[in-house]
């Protein structure tokens, strides 16, 4: 190459890179959301081709309807809550003419079934909710995904295993298992219902005693989340495989993954030592755990559960006669009034008062939400061991 068609390139590369570089300086930068020093949030996001930017999220301004985003001259959209924020985890999506986006300039994203949103964490004093539900300076636990044979249903199945910061190889834990809805996974808990985050602060504080926490899949055709198992990058919707069918149900095969946890950690194998909860459909595995296994766990709570009483039904009445005269430490029922599972948990209840059965019970506002199950995941972990 000579001298002159050298000096040419480097001119050209030079006068491309100045002009990459003056057009990035151009786009403005872009932060969302923003957490103002008033406790209102601000979101921004750069689109100047946009005809109509809005927010949709589950905070109190917006849940029932969008949050307009106004243009300004350099082409970013902006909008601010008109109110403050309560101390909170919030979820939102953005709506550009008609289609829906997350935020691109919010990393923080979680997967809820197949739905993609962005999240953010309002927290005011160090004891609010928002505080509870983030990483602070207190020891960690470990969150690990393990695999386990279910012999029941004849399959490696894939589940999230919390070991709390104390966990030493030497000393022995109770274990809360947790289980997720209908349409969830083993990831469920962990990401939406910051599970690891709400024990480790809980921990820390000494507000409930060091545990394992097991969060198991609860969808005997899935061995995995999606993705993580050979049926590949599948799209979710809640029912997927169902119509192969499985060998045994949830609950008839649960005992595979107390067993496998009672083999490979350091557990208390004791009925004193155990707990099993869970949400909406994970709540209705918990009611079929508690009258299959009555005398193996200790303390039982149902989330929004899909819990149906079997009316006139003497097996049903059996189970449940054993189960509490087995005399269960806690039997935790909890429920916002907006639930559209209301009706079964009242009818449970109704039936529970008419035999003198013995339990709690936790109601609150909203409904099927993970605003409440985080909630409730809180409460019981302070109830129990």
């Amino acid at each position: 190459m000579n001298k002159n068609a050298f000096i040419l390139i480097a001119c050209c590369l030079m006068t491309a890179s100045s002009m990459a570089q003056q057009q990035l300086g151009q786009r403005p930068r872009v932060k969302s959301p923003v957490i103002n020093a008033d406790g209102t949030v601000t979101f921004n996001f750069y689109d100047p081709s946009a005809q109509r930017v809005s927010v949709n999220g589950d905070f109190e301004e917006i849940r029932n309807q969008r949050l307009e985003m106004k243009k300004q001259d350099n082409g970013v959209w902006t909008a601010t809550t008109s109110a403050p924020l309560n101390a909170e985890l919030y979820s939102y999506s953005l709506n550009v003419d008609g289609q829906r986006l997350i935020d691109p300039s919010n990393s923080y994203v979680n997967r809820d079934i197949a739905t993609l949103s962005n999240i953010f964490i309002v927290s005011k004093t160090s004891d609010d909710k928002g505080h509870l539900y983030s990483v602070n300076n207190v020891p960690h636990g470990t969150l690990s995904r393990v695999w386990y044979d279910s012999p029941t249903l004849g399959q490696q199945r894939r589940m999230t295993v919390y070991l709390p910061a104390a966990y030493d190889g030497k000393k022995r834990f109770p274990v809360m298992y947790l289980l997720h809805g209908h349409g969830g996974d083993e990831t469920a808990w962990g990401d939406l219902g910051r599970a690891s985050q709400i024990m480790d602060n809980l921990i820390a504080e000494g507000k409930c005693v060091p545990m394992i926490v097991v969060m198991p899949n609860g969808n005997p055709t899935c061995n995995a989340a999606p993705g993580w198992w050979h049926e590949g990058m599948y799209t979710p919707d809640g029912n997927a495989f169902n119509d192969r069918g499985a060998k045994a149900s949830m609950e008839e095969s649960f005992m595979d993954i107390v067993n496998f946890m009672d083999s490979h950690y350091l557990t208390i194998k004791k009925r004193s030592a155990r707990a099993v909860t869970g949400l909406s459909m994970g709540g209705g595995h918990t009611f079929g755990i508690s009258r299959l296994y009555p005398e193996l766990f200790d303390y039982y709570g149902l989330q929004s559960a899909a819990a149906r009483v079997q009316r006139n039904n003497a097996k049903f009445d059996e189970q449940m006669k054993r189960l509490f005269d087995s005399k269960p430490k806690l039997y935790w029922i909890a429920i916002g009034k907006d639930d559209f599972l209301m009706q079964q948990n009242t009818e449970l209840r109704q039936y529970l008062d008419g035999k003198g059965y013995k339990y709690e019970y936790y109601e609150n506002d909203g409904g099927h939400i993970w605003r409440n199950w985080r909630i409730y995941l809180t409460m019981f972990a302070q109830k129990i061991f």
